[in-house]
């Protein structure tokens, strides 16, 4: 056990209008917790877990944004890494985000995809562990929406293993271009990875099939359906991995899960190498 003193990254205002110049996506928030925490090492395995917030608004997109429902779901989660989507972070207020994190003692980091009329809205990502590397990757492949995906990196026994979290697009044919794209970055071509995130896999495309053909996928072929959270019939939400092995899926549906977002999360148990993953001779 280690004990690591907290060091926080956090734009001000001057640093997001700075931000609000450049191209999105950008990586807007990098931050650890407030306060000293205790670190186990990473061991064999690692619960991940992906969750679609709809901008704190709740299951049906009209209520006023509350981050506190989504909190409280990504506390029953109690999950080693999150991955967020439809994250809203404001320009002219408290980072709901960052409270978060700092109640849960949790590592963070928040890539914004698009401007909102109340903010910033991305992708986000919650750790138990420190975040070694953080980047973030345009896939933005139609002028009519912006998309991307924010990579980490932690450390483990088994060496670097990363995290790439993702909202893939509502259309076929751009959906396919950004897994592709996705495909071909080293983050999920070199030692253990996975990939999770709202995919808006609605049914069988070709996006899906290159993701299983490419990915490891969990034993039971039928992804758990996570969406619309009232009644869910469709398996939007979904993990993959490479170098590693998804060994328990389930989408973690209850009273609270169900009011907080129009989605469910789904959260999975990732068996991580036994030994350290080093690159093919030749490579």
């Amino acid at each position: 056990m280690r004990v690591t003193k907290a060091f926080t990254y956090r734009c001000d205002a001057r640093e997001t209008q700075r931000a609000a110049l450049l191209h999105f996506p950008y990586v807007a928030l990098v931050q650890s917790p407030r306060r000293p925490i205790s670190l186990e090492p990473m061991g064999s395995d690692l619960t991940v877990a992906t969750y679609n917030v709809h901008r704190w608004t709740g299951f049906n997109g009209q209520r006023k944004p509350d981050p506190s429902r989504a909190a409280a779901v990504i506390r029953e989660l109690g999950v080693d890494v999150i991955a967020l989507q439809e994250v809203l972070r404001p320009t002219d207020a408290p980072c709901p985000l960052g409270e978060i994190a700092d109640s849960l003692d949790l590592f963070l980091t928040f890539a914004a995809t698009r401007q909102h009329r109340r903010g910033e809205l991305g992708n986000a990502i919650l750790s138990r562990y420190p975040l070694t590397s953080v980047s973030v990757i345009d896939i933005s492949f139609s002028r009519l929406e912006r998309r991307g995906a924010l990579a980490v990196q932690l450390d483990s026994s088994c060496g670097p293993v990363s995290i790439v979290a993702t909202h893939l697009s509502l259309v076929d044919r751009t959906r396919a271009r950004q897994v592709r794209s996705l495909l071909q970055h080293p983050q999920l071509q070199s030692g253990p990875a996975v990939l999770l995130g709202d995919m808006n896999a609605w049914r069988d495309c070709k996006a899906t099939r290159q993701l299983g053909d490419r990915l490891n996928q969990h034993h039971n072929l039928e992804w758990p359906p996570s969406f619309p959270a009232a009644r869910p019939v469709l398996a939007l939400d979904r993990v993959y991995s490479h170098g590693a092995k998804v060994v328990a899926l389930a989408v973690h549906d209850t009273r609270t899960a169900r009011k907080a977002s129009d989605h469910l999360p789904v959260l999975a148990k990732v068996e991580l190498p036994a030994l350290a993953w080093s690159a093919p001779a030749g490579s």
